[in-house]
């Protein structure tokens, strides 16, 4: 028996899609009164608990061989957020401590290439540390220091592996990602506003199937960054203009202009895609590499390209009426 945290997310829902096409028995750990469209129509045993709660955890792991702990919680925000340091950090302390006492023989981390310290120039990769010290924001700052406990566990002698996707894009993004929210804002026609920055995308069912290569290959206490292609602002906005059809125009936002709507934006509305975190994200050393999982893993990952336009392609599928999207997700895009 496998357990997917977070089996509802983006990532966790495409991994248990890709584990019960090979045949395998799945446990999804599923916060109760959850959203699970994500899951409907799969033959998945749901089992409703949280990863701050240790005898949900101590339940949901009874006969399982393999965890994949995936469930986080994503902020943009760069001030303080209890919640997420909470949730990412003693969450992480929690599936670790179980994972140590319920025979379970592997451990597969979904940390965040947001987790390590980035330089300004050079090659990203992992000879590079978790550096909860120099974090950029409240998430990247809780996922290294997790991941730092993922390791350390690791040399206490756990089979505990690492991973670390770039931004994540694709289909079967029922609950609306951050990286779902930008591609949104792209798709209706209209209006929209860029600004310079690049990052590395990478699509979310070769994540998944990367999380799937480390479970089977990756080595004890290693971590694997799951990257694709490295693609500007600009690009990816070009991206959905084309394949979405319609009227776009783009206009570009200097510096300046960004950074003051950064700092006005989230005091506005809850939770805009503009911050000085996500500001911060796009402007940082985005030359990503993936050779460490394409070397010892055979990871080989489709363009970027190719998994925004999936995104797009998906998104398009699920609107009510042709070329027009639902209300819900319209207003997931704002």
């Amino acid at each position: 028996m496998i357990l997917v945290t977070g089996a509802t997310g983006h990532i966790g829902n495409v991994l248990v899609r890709q584990l019960l096409e090979r045949g395998q028995r799945v446990r999804a750990f599923v916060r109760p009164g959850s959203n699970r469209v994500a899951l409907q129509g799969l033959d998945v045993e749901c089992v409703p608990g949280d990863i701050l709660d240790v005898g949900s955890l101590q339940r949901a792991m009874e006969g399982v061989s393999l965890v994949y702990h995936l469930a986080a919680k994503i902020s943009l925000a760069s001030g303080a957020d209890a919640e997420t340091e909470t949730v990412n950090q003693e969450g992480t302390r929690n599936v670790l401590a179980v994972v140590n006492h319920a025979g379970v023989q592997r451990l597969v981390y979904a940390s965040s290439i947001y987790a390590l310290r980035v330089p300004e120039r050079g090659v990203v990769d992992e000879h590079l540390p978790f550096d909860p010290e120099h974090a950029r924001g409240v998430y990247d700052r809780s996922k290294a220091a997790a991941s730092l406990e993922v390791l350390r566990a690791a040399a206490n002698g756990m089979d505990a592996v690492i991973v670390c996707p770039t931004a994540v894009a694709g289909p079967f993004d029922f609950h609306v990602s951050e990286v779902g929210r930008g591609i949104l804002y792209n798709l209706n026609p209209g209006i929209k506003f860029y600004v310079d920055g690049a990052y590395d995308f990478v699509d979310v069912r070769d994540v998944a199937h990367g999380l799937v290569l480390v479970a089977e290959k990756g080595q004890r206490g290693e971590n694997y960054i799951l990257g694709g292609d490295r693609l500007t602002v600009r690009d990816v906005a070009e991206c959905i203009w084309e394949a979405a059809g319609g009227w776009h125009t783009g206009f570009w936002l200097p510096d300046w202009a960004a950074d003051l709507a950064a700092g006005i934006l989230p005091l506005l509305m809850d939770n805009p895609i503009v911050t000085p975190y996500s500001l911060a994200a796009v402007r940082s050393n985005s030359l990503i590499s993936h050779e460490k999982a394409l070397r010892e893993l055979g990871f080989y990952p489709r363009p970027a390209r190719q998994a925004i336009l999936s995104a797009v392609r998906w998104w398009q599928e699920r609107s009510s009426e042709p070329g027009v999207l639902p209300e819900t997700i319209a207003r997931a895009a704002g």
